[in-house]
């Protein structure tokens, strides 16, 4: 004879859902990590913003920066203007078709830059573009926008 027992059996089951819940927190959570890991060539200076910058990759690419009091650094050594343009003589040699990025301080003088400039022109580089703060990555709406 056999005597059920008072208590329902019920199978054990899988549930998938918080599954699937902890692997979209795992992924967002590699996301942001990765994100935050992006590697600054340059030295830090406070950039200038502009509306219509965009954002480009930086990969092979030659950091030039000038801080607010007129130093040149190439990556994030700081050297004067003629360790400067040995130093880009001999890249330019290794590489012809590098990328520059000029990173200038909004506070330094304008000639700074232009010296920077002058130096690259004379050494050979062709592709120079100049960072910036976008306003437009940041969400803040063009002057006369909406």
């Amino acid at each position: 004879m056999h005597i059920g027992s008072p208590v329902p059996h019920k199978k054990a089951r899988i549930e998938i859902i918080p599954l699937i819940d902890i692997m979209f927190f795992l992924l967002a959570s590699f996301m942001m990590v990765s994100l935050s890991q992006t590697h600054m060539k340059g030295i830090k200076v406070n950039l200038p913003t502009g509306q219509s910058g965009e954002t480009q990759s930086k990969r092979d690419y030659i950091s030039v920066s000038v801080d607010a009091n007129g130093y040149p650094y190439f990556d994030k050594e700081q050297m004067d203007y003629d360790k400067l343009a040995q130093r880009l003589q001999t890249v330019h040699q290794e590489n012809p078709e590098a990328k520059v990025f000029v990173r200038g301080d909004a506070n330094t003088p304008h000639i700074n830059i232009i010296h920077v400039l002058e130096i690259l022109r004379n050494v050979g580089f062709l592709k120079v573009a100049f960072e910036i703060k976008s306003e437009a990555a940041r969400g803040v709406p063009a002057p006369g926008g909406r």
